[in-house]
Parts: C-alpha cells; sequence; structure tokens
C-alpha cells in the first residue's frame, strides 16, 4: 500500500484547499436532508452500509444513510471528493474500516463541522482480532512494510462472518446512544440480523466440515483470508488482497498450476470484476485444462444499482457459499 502514500498526499492537499468552499455547498445539502431524517450517517464501504440497514429496520425515516463507495471502485483505489469530505463533515455518524487505504480519514475529520460525530473504526473496534497481510508459497507480491516497519494490516475484515456478527453488535450500541429514544427496536434488530448471522456461519464450518478437499486455489487477489481462517482451509493465490497487480509471472503461473495438478482441483476462483484471464492462463497450463472457474463476491465494488436491485450482504454471502461448496467437493 506505500504505493499508494504519494497519491493520497497529493490529494489532501487539494482537499484543504478546496474544503471551506466546497462544505458550504455540502453542508447545504445536508440541511436538507436533515428537514426529513433526524441523523445522518456516513460509510465507506457496503458491508457495514448494509449492516447498518439491518439495525435501523423500520426506523429508516429517522436516517440519512450515504454509502461513499457506489460507484464499483473498492476500498483500495477509493480516493474521497470534496463533496464527499463535507458530507462526512457534518454527519452524526461516521463508519470506516480503518486500514491503510483510509489514510484520508484522519485528515477528513479534523476539519469536522459537527463536533459532537460519533466516529467507529471497524478495525480498531475488532482489535486483536485484525490480521497481518499473509504471503504464502506461490504468491507473486510480497508484503510490503510502511515507513514505520509496521507491517499492513488485511483490510477485508467484513469477509469474516463472525466478524460480521461482532461489528453489528458494536454499530446497534451506537445507533442506540444515538437515538435513545427507539434505542430497543434497534437492539432487537441487531439481534435478529446476528442471529441470522450466526446460522449462516454453521453452515459454512458444517459445509467446509464435510467436503472432501481443505484447498481453494485464486487466480486472482486473495482478500479472503478472514473467511478462510474461520473455517481451516488452506489456500493459494497469485497475489495478496490489496495488490494492484494485473499480470501474473511465468513462476507464479506455473506454481498455480502444479498446484492444481498435485491437489486434484476442479476449480479456479476469480474475485468479481476480474477479467479472469490469469484463472484461464492457469488452466490453459495444467495437464487436464478442464477445470471450471467461478467467481466470489469479495463485496468490494457493490454500486449503486446493485443495492437498488436487492444486493445485502447475507445474500452475497449465501451465494459464495454454495461456490465455496462446488469447490471443495
Amino acid at each position: 500500500m506505500k504505493r499508494m502514500n504519494v497519491r493520497l498526499n497529493s490529494l489532501l492537499v487539494l482537499l484543504c484547499v478546496v474544503f471551506c468552499a466546497a462544505a458550504l455547498a455540502g453542508c447545504q445539502g445536508s440541511t436538507n436532508e436533515k428537514r426529513t431524517a433526524a441523523y445522518s450517517i456516513v460509510c465507506t464501504t457496503f458491508p457495514q452500509y448494509d449492516w447498518l440497514r439491518e439495525i435501523i429496520g423500520a426506523q429508516e425515516e429517522r436516517f440519512s444513510l450515504t454509502l461513499l463507495l457506489d460507484k464499483g471502485g473498492d476500498l483500495h483505489s477509493y480516493q474521497p471528493t470534496a463533496e464527499n469530505i463535507a458530507r462526512i463533515s457534518s454527519a452524526d455518524l461516521f463508519v470506516y474500516v480503518g486500514g491503510e487505504s483510509d489514510a484520508w480519514v484522519e485528515d477528513a475529520l479534523k476539519g469536522a463541522v459537527n463536533k459532537e460525530m460519533r466516529v467507529v473504526n471497524l478495525m480498531d473496534a475488532l482489535g486483536d482480532s485484525v490480521r497481518e497481510e499473509e504471503l504464502v508459497e506461490g504468491m507473486q507480491c510480497a508484503v510490503e512494510e510502511d515507513e514505520s516497519g509496521e507491517p499492513e494490516y488485511d483490510e477485508h475484515i467484513w469477509l469474516s462472518l463472525k466478524n460480521a456478527a461482532y461489528l453489528t453488535n458494536v454499530l446497534s450500541k451506537t445507533i442506540q446512544e444515538l437515538d435513545a429514544q427507539n434505542a430497543q427496536d434497534y437492539a432487537a434488530n441487531a439481534a435478529a440480523y446476528m442471529e441470522a448471522l450466526e446460522a449462516l456461519d454453521s453452515e459454512y464450518a458444517d459445509a467446509v466440515a464435510a467436503s472432501e478437499t481443505k484447498t481453494l486455489l485464486f487466480g486472482d487477489r486473495f482478500p479472503f483470508r478472514y473467511l478462510t481462517e474461520d473455517y481451516g482451509i488452506n489456500y493459494y493465490a497469485a497475489f495478496v488482497g490489496c495488490s494492484t497487480e494485473t499480470d501474473a509471472s511465468f513462476e507464479t503461473i506455473t506454481f498455480l498450476s502444479g498446484k492444481v495438478d498435485e491437489l486434484g482441483l476442479h476449480t479456479i476462483l476469480a474475485i468479481e470484476g476480474s477479467d479472469q484471464k490469469i484463472a484461464e492462463i492457469i488452466r490453459d497450463n495444467t495437464r487436464d485444462k478442464d477445470q471450471q472457474i467461478q467467481t466470489v463476491n469479495s463485496l468490494q465494488s457493490v454500486t449503486a444499482k446493485e443495492i437498488a436491485d436487492g444486493t445485502t450482504y447475507l445474500g452475497a454471502m449465501r451465494e459464495n457459499l454454495e461456490v465455496l461448496k462446488s469447490a471443495l467437493n
């Protein structure tokens, strides 16, 4: 992620220049929203947005809920606009992941207009449950260290259903503090949703326990460390989850193709939005060249249209379970 720091620093300089003017226009928009909504919530990624929708439930008219990353980009490439910064500045609650991709947040919050804003950093909330980026055999790029010598941490925390349940509880308590009048409703909604998350978590555990193999192979980036760690699944992949690489080396292709043959795998996985070229090249270099390529959804690039069409966190994770069952059997 160090390779993004220069670009982000330049962006922050620009935002400092335009913030004051943009905030005036942005705050007018927020004021208009508050005529019909008591509380403004801004969040960065879809999973947290969907968890909040479930917690709020029938009280949705009391909230203006904004998702910043709703145009198909992912967390690692997101660049906040002046309008985004202004919207965050006047929010009653701001929720973000908290990894290195969110390095811009600290500066954005310094100029917050709403001094009583509640802020939830999800990685901070998880504490010791956050994992470092992991380099496994065959991966093309190494895990870089930042200037302080500290390792990078895996930001894809939402891909653990256990994390999702824990963070739903954290967000529920925050919403209850924000709107104490309806706290019982939010607590009940969160409890019901956490029960659904825990039930799906059990389905995952049962599926893996009954599977013939315990190894997945990704011809792509690998943002699923939290999920595989939850259920004791081994994996191989072309790149770490935060990688910006798009072309795999000969060595990486050769290694992964060899693993497909060695382990007798019949499925090669890719993540949503991938052109699947690396997965296809891996397949074409195996002995049988007949493996199926399937897609798993890392929920990094959910668009406003997909949300309008009914995409939910639970629904996507259920679909991922079906892909997992197929790949492991």
